[in-house]
Order: structure tokens, then C-alpha cells, then sequence
């Protein structure tokens, strides 16, 4: 029996990322990261729902520096999470297959992560008066 290499699939060495690979990986990578954002949520409420103690020690936790940043990058994942996903329901649709529209459709979900994210959380700063 003669020994014959056995071929390999693709992968990243093989391949050069490209935006499509790079918003499927991210869009994956920001629903774990969302998932992963429910429990201090449920945190928060149950705090909120047990005493005015546990609620206060929750919202110190919330408005720390680390709290603040995980917060600021759930927003962004969220509001990547969401662009990219009404981009795959167009995609399901059988609309954006073409190349330019799917990099089209890329940048814009990249720039407008971006830009519902500081406007998220600018609003918050202006109505909490902070301005």
C-alpha cells in the first residue's frame, strides 16, 4: 500500500483574514460575550430585588472603573451584535451575497458600532446632568 499525503482543509495559515471572516469570527465572539453579560445582570437585579445594601454594593461594583469598561464593551458588543445580525437576516433573505455589498455592509455595521456606542453613552452622561 502506497502511503499518499492526505490533503488539508483551509485554514487561517492558508487563508488571509478577510472583513466576511472577520465579522463572522467577531459576531461569535460578541454573543458569547453578551451571554456572558447576563449574569452580572442577574446580579444586579437580584441585588436590586434583596435590600438597599446589596443594591448599593451592585452599583459601586457597576460605576468602578472596571465596572464602567466592562459595561462601555457590553454596549459595543451589543451594538455589534445587532447590526451584524440584521446584516445576516438580509443575507438570509438572499440580499448582500454580492462582494462589494458584503463589504459594504461590513464597514457600516464597524462604523456604526462605533457610533451607537459613544452616542449610548453620551446620552447617559447628558441625562444623568453631567454635563
Amino acid at each position: 500500500m502506497a502511503s499518499h499525503p492526505r490533503p488539508i482543509a483551509p485554514h487561517l495559515q492558508i487563508y488571509r483574514p478577510q472583513l466576511t471572516s472577520i465579522t463572522s469570527i467577531l459576531h461569535r465572539i460578541t454573543g458569547i460575550f453578551l451571554s456572558l453579560g447576563v449574569l452580572p445582570l442577574i446580579y444586579w437585579l437580584v441585588a436590586a430585588a434583596t435590600s438597599t445594601e446589596a443594591f448599593d454594593q451592585a452599583q459601586a461594583l457597576a460605576g468602578s472603573i472596571i465596572g464602567r469598561t466592562l459595561l462601555f464593551f457590553w454596549t459595543g458588543a451589543f451594538f455589534y451584535h445587532l447590526l451584524n445580525g440584521i446584516r445576516h437576516l438580509a443575507w438570509d433573505a438572499g440580499w448582500g451575497y454580492e462582494l462589494t455589498t458584503a463589504y459594504r455592509t461590513g464597514w457600516t455595521v464597524f462604523i456604526g458600532t462605533v457610533i451607537l456606542t459613544i452616542a449610548a453613552w453620551a446620552l447617559g452622561y447628558w441625562a444623568r446632568g453631567n454635563v
